[in-house]
């Protein structure tokens, strides 16, 4: 992570987004209250999932901020993905509730008041989604925070499913179709349910220690390879990602009448290339020998406790 940035440092943008969630609840239940729509009521219900899921990336940003313990010798990165996994939770939460209403809103139509300023206020709250949004899917990217691009995400979804609300509540008014309304609100409750869904299994992928994305492993690749000529080989490569924190183990094999410090020189050089290949990666490798039949045996995750090396 560079260094100008912390893991700490990261809470304001979750601050950031508590603030940008409190004004757009506030705007968005004006403009519902002004109109009665209860597509504008399902883009209120909306931000209230924002603010929950704000609060929720601060407290455990807070957490993956903390140092390796002796409990938790990796860190406590793997804290980010229940963050996004309880958003996730909460947009399929919130598509329900709009849902019900929606329906509730179709078997018995009702006319819509004061439109024009309803819509004027719901559009002030999408351009600070919108600003928000932009903001944190910046950061996520570059500081590696499944957390906060999770949330930047979220407020994506939520800007366009408002500009679609604002769309179908203009062509309610202008056409008197009332059932526009809980039409709109329907499509917005199946686009978020599917954000929702892409959220969970994402965090669940992280939770399950999923392999690095295929970008970095590319990337590894290349950098073993570029050592394979040099008469060094390589195996058992496994590799995970916990929030912003990437791990790569690796086991070198090199000629079994090298020295130890001839080894360890290799090992630390792959470590080296590695890491600057990788961002935030905490890389460990094992040395053996090649000519070593035993070497081999240890491929797979579990190794029999009858083996002894020779």
């Amino acid at each position: 992570m560079p260094a100008a940035m912390t893991p700490t440092s990261l809470q304001r943008y979750a601050w950031l987004s508590i603030a940008a969630a409190l004004a757009t609840i506030l705007l968005k239940g004006v403009a519902w209250w002004l109109t009665g729509s209860v597509g504008l009521l399902s883009d209120a219900l909306e931000s209230l999932v924002n603010l929950a899921g704000a609060m929720m990336a601060l407290a455990m940003l807070t957490v993956a901020a903390m140092p390796e313990d002796e409990n938790h010798p990796h860190g406590h990165g793997k804290a980010e993905y229940f963050s996004s996994a309880f958003e996730g939770f909460l947009i399929v939460v919130a598509a329900g509730l709009i849902a019900y209403a929606a329906l509730m809103r179709l078997l018995s139509p009702a006319p819509l008041a004061d439109v024009a300023t309803g819509l004027a206020v719901s559009a002030v709250a999408s351009a600070i989604n919108a600003a928000t949004a932009l903001v944190l899917l910046r950061a996520g990217r570059e500081y590696g925070s499944i957390t906060l691009e999770a949330d930047a995400r979220h407020l994506l979804t939520d800007v366009w499913t408002s500009a679609g609300v604002i769309g179908g509540v203009a062509l309610v008014w202008a056409t008197g179709w009332l059932w526009l309304d809980p039409a709109v609100a329907l499509l917005v409750a199946a686009n978020i349910l599917w954000t929702g869904w892409r959220l969970m299994h994402r965090s669940a992928a992280g939770l399950m220690d999923a392999s690095l994305p295929e970008a970095d492993l590319r990337s590894i690749a290349g950098v073993l390879d570029s050592y394979r000529v040099r008469g060094v080989e390589f195996h058992a490569l496994r590799t995970r990602q916990a929030g912003a924190r990437a791990f790569v183990t690796v086991h070198i094999l090199v000629p079994g009448d090298w020295t130890v410090r001839e080894g360890h020189r290799w090992s630390e050089l792959v470590e080296a290339d590695i890491r600057r290949a990788v961002a935030r990666v905490h890389v460990t490798t094992h040395l053996e020998p090649k000519e070593d039949s035993i070497s081999q045996a240890d491929r797979g995750l579990d190794r029999p406790s009858s083996e002894r090396g020779s």
